[in-house]
Order: structure tokens, then sequence, then C-alpha cells
């Protein structure tokens, strides 16, 4: 979440200044409809006072600030997005303090401004209150991490704000373990054996313009990468097919993608990461968040939670 400080010079519309402010700001052309709706969810202030009124004129000389987070202004409704609402049999770990639940794939984990779009967090939210249906405000659920839209399983929130602090120490500190899976293709880069370890260490960035599409790659730390380290297990390999566990040593957006595509690995079904033949093997990307282990944040004993491997994920004698 990044903020925009504006000054206006003339007097005008709130939605027509943005139109002609923010683009520029951001990198990419931003639609009315999107400038409506970033207003009307409260992400701009006007002298210091939230205004959620597009028409609101402002005075010449007016700040204006504005909240952005720009891999939601940019990532609108898809066209295979699901609806989906959590039952007992999508929860994986459940006290008082946190819930697993296995997302499924195409379902963003938190919302975005499109206020009917279906997310991870709204589905958790519904869950929790069906269970307490005499509480009068929406139950609380801590998004501590995040899954891409398409990846699917283990996925933590936390239930209660005192548990907040323990919890993002462990994914910060790195004393919580995420292992994945990845189901992939080799290249003439780079071809494994099954039982081969190796890692990927390097710096992370974003390569991409601040469009549609967030594209991460290697990029030098003194161009602002930052540092990323990624554990690998080749599991199985099958009709050139490799099914590989992958260990997050740091947590970078799409870390594991542009890992696996760095090596020669390229995850089936990856569009963004893949080559043409990985891209058209599978309809989502092949990541699947396998197993979570963590301290527990009320008192630190171990807890190991698994998320059953989808269709195309399994394979006789697969071990991690």
């Amino acid at each position: 979440m990044g903020e925009k400080e504006l000054l206006s010079e003339i007097s005008q519309r709130l939605d027509v200044f943005l139109r002609e402010k923010l683009p520029p700001l951001v990198g990419s052309e931003v639609s009315n409809s999107k400038i409506r709706r970033l207003i009307m969810a409260g992400a701009v202030f006007v002298n210091g006072i939230q205004r959620r009124i597009p028409s609101f004129v402002l005075a010449k000389g007016a700040r204006v600030r504005v909240r952005v987070d720009e891999q939601k202004l940019f990532f609108e409704r898809e066209p295979d997005d699901i609806k989906f609402t959590l039952d007992q049999s999508g929860v994986l770990y459940e006290d008082e303090d946190i819930i697993v639940v296995n997302k499924p794939p195409f379902l963003p984990t938190e919302g975005t401004i499109v206020k009917s779009r279906a997310s991870m967090h709204d589905a958790v939210v519904e869950y929790l209150w069906k269970q307490n249906p005499a509480l009068r405000n929406a139950p609380y659920a801590g998004i501590m991490h995040r899954l891409d839209r398409e990846t699917s399983g283990a996925l933590l929130f936390t239930k209660r704000r005192t548990a907040n602090a323990a919890v993002h120490d462990m994914f910060e500190n790195r004393t919580a373990r995420k292992i994945y899976r990845a189901v992939c293709f080799a290249s003439e880069k780079f071809r494994p054996s099954a039982g081969e370890s190796f890692f990927v260490e390097n710096y992370i960035g974003r390569i991409s313009a601040k469009s549609s599409r967030c594209e991460m790659g290697v990029v030098p730390q003194s161009r602002g990468g930052l540092y990323s380290r990624t554990e690998f297990y080749v599991a199985a390999e099958k009709d050139g097919l490799f099914y590989i566990d992958c260990e997050l040593k740091t947590g970078r957006t799409h870390q594991i993608r542009v890992h696996l595509s760095c090596k020669g690995l390229p995850l089936a079904g990856d569009s963004l990461y893949g080559e043409t033949k990985a891209q058209s093997f599978a309809k989502r990307v092949m990541l699947h968040s396998w197993k979570l282990e963590f301290p527990h944040p009320a008192d630190g004993h171990k807890v190991l939670v698994e998320a059953p491997l989808p269709e195309g994920f399994s394979l006789p004698n697969c071990r991690f």
C-alpha cells in the first residue's frame, strides 16, 4: 500500500482531478470506474478529510492524498474467478487464536476494489460469522500471508488481534516453515534427477510497468531488489514432468515462480513466467501450498498443517 500526495492547482471535481493526475504517478491509465471506486472505497483524503463523493469540488490549493494498492488497483475480476463458500471440510486447523484453511485456485486471498468479487478473506469472515451468529459486528480475520490467485492450499488467518504480533514475527523471522508442491517442465538449461536437492538465491524486484500484471524478476540490490532464497527437492519425474517440493526461506512476490523460471524449470500453467509448452499444459499455475509448520502464537507448541494434494500434484512414491 502506497500513498500519493497531490496538489490541486485549480478548482475542479475530485474525480476529474484524479483522472488527470493519478495515471502518471502509477505508470498506467486508470479508468473512470476505477477512479470512482477508489474514491467511494474511502482511499482519498482532501486536506486530511476522507472524501467518498466523486463529484466533490476541490478548492484551489487543496492537498489530496490517495492510498493506492497498485496490485489491487489494476487487478480486477478475472473471467475464471470462482464463487466460494467455506465450510468445515475446507478448514485444516482452527482454535481460539488462528484458523488455517485450504484455499481453492482462482480465488484471491483478499478483497479488491471490486466489492462483488469473492475472496478467501471474505469466505473466512462469513464462515466465522456462521459459527457465531449472535455477533453484532463481522468477526475478525487477520491476513498474515498471501497466496497468488491461482495457487491453492494452506493459508493462515488470525482470529484475534492479540495473536497478530506473534504470527507476524514467525513469518518475518522464518520460524514458520512453508512448503509448496510444484509441477514443472524441464528445459535444456537444467534437467534435475529425482531425489536431487538444489536452491536458488538472488535478488527479486518488479520488472514490469505498473499495469494489469505484476511481473517480478532478478533485479540488483542497488535497484531495489530484495534478497530471496528458495530450497528445492525433486520428489519425482514422470513423462517430462517434475514434481518439486519448495521451501521458502524468504517471502517475496512470485518468489517460487521466478526462481523456478530462472533455473529453467517453469511451472506448468504459468502464463507469466513459463514457456509456451508450460503455459498450455494446465489451466492454472501448478503450485500448491502443501504444508505449514509453525510455533503456536499462544504457547509456542509446534503445529503442522497439511493441505491435501489436489489432482495432478501427487505421484506414487513422491516424498519430501
